[in-house]
C-alpha cells in the first residue's frame, strides 16, 4: 500500500520540488522552512513596526510593500521583493500584478480617508485583495497578514490577532477557518474574515 502524505501533519509534509528550486536554503521538511520563515517574518516585523511607530515614510506604498517581503523572505526564497513573472492558476496576470498592488493600497489609503470602513476593517480587505492579486511567488498570506498589521498599529488600533487564540487551541481548525474566511471574502462576504482577524 502506497504512503499517504496527506495523512502527514502538515509540518512534516515533505517540500515539494517546485518549493526547493525556489528556496536558497536545503531544507526537506516543511517544518524546517516554516521555523526558518518564522524567524525571518518576525525581524521584518520589528523593523517594519518601528518604522510605522515613526512614520518614517509611506507603509501604504507600492516600493514599502515589496521591502517588507524582501526582509520577510531574503535568504530563504529566491526572488524575495520581487513579484512573480510566472502565470499561475489564482491571482492577476503577472504584467499586471504591479497594477494591482498600487490600487489596492491606494484604495486602503482612501477607504481611511474617506473613512469608508473601520480600521480593522481597512487592514482586512487590504489583507484579502493583496491575496487575490497574489504578487509573490511564495509568502503571499504572510505577507498580506503583515501589511494589515502595520496598518492597524501605524494607527495605534488593536493589533488583530488572525485566530491566535484558536491556532494554538488547534492549529488545524485555525487553518480550516481561515480558509473558510477566505472562500467567504471572495464571495463577497467580509465579516467571517474580520471575526478570524480579531479572534
Amino acid at each position: 500500500m502506497p504512503f499517504d502524505l496527506e495523512a502527514l501533519p502538515r509540518e512534516l509534509v515533505p517540500l515539494t520540488e517546485g518549493e526547493r528550486r525556489r528556496l536558497i536554503p536545503s531544507l526537506s521538511t516543511r517544518i524546517q522552512l516554516e521555523e526558518l520563515e518564522r524567524q525571518s517574518i518576525h525581524s521584518a516585523r520589528v523593523w517594519a513596526m518601528r518604522r510605522a511607530a515613526s512614520r518614517d515614510g509611506n507603509t501604504l506604498d507600492e516600493d514599502f510593500a515589496r521591502e517588507l517581503h524582501r526582509r520577510m523572505f531574503g535568504g530563504i526564497w529566491r526572488g524575495a521583493g520581487r513579484y512573480r513573472t510566472v502565470h499561475e492558476d489564482h491571482g492577476w496576470e503577472p504584467q499586471r500584478i504591479s497594477e494591482g498592488v498600487r490600487m489596492v493600497l491606494d484604495d486602503a489609503e482612501g477607504w481611511i480617508r474617506f473613512s469608508t470602513y473601520p480600521l480593522h476593517e481597512v487592514a482586512v480587505r487590504m489583507h484579502h485583495r493583496l491575496g487575490c492579486v497574489r504578487p509573490w511567488s511564495d509568502g503571499n498570506g504572510n505577507h498580506a497578514r503583515l501589511m494589515a498589521d502595520i496598518l492597524v498599529q501605524s494607527s495605534g488600533e488593536e493589533p488583530l490577532t488572525w485566530g491566535s487564540r484558536a491556532l494554538k487551541a488547534d492549529p488545524l481548525q485555525a487553518r480550516i477557518r481561515y480558509a473558510n474566511a477566505t472562500a467567504a471574502a471572495d464571495a463577497g462576504d467580509m465579516a467571517p474574515m474580520l471575526e478570524f482577524a480579531r479572534g
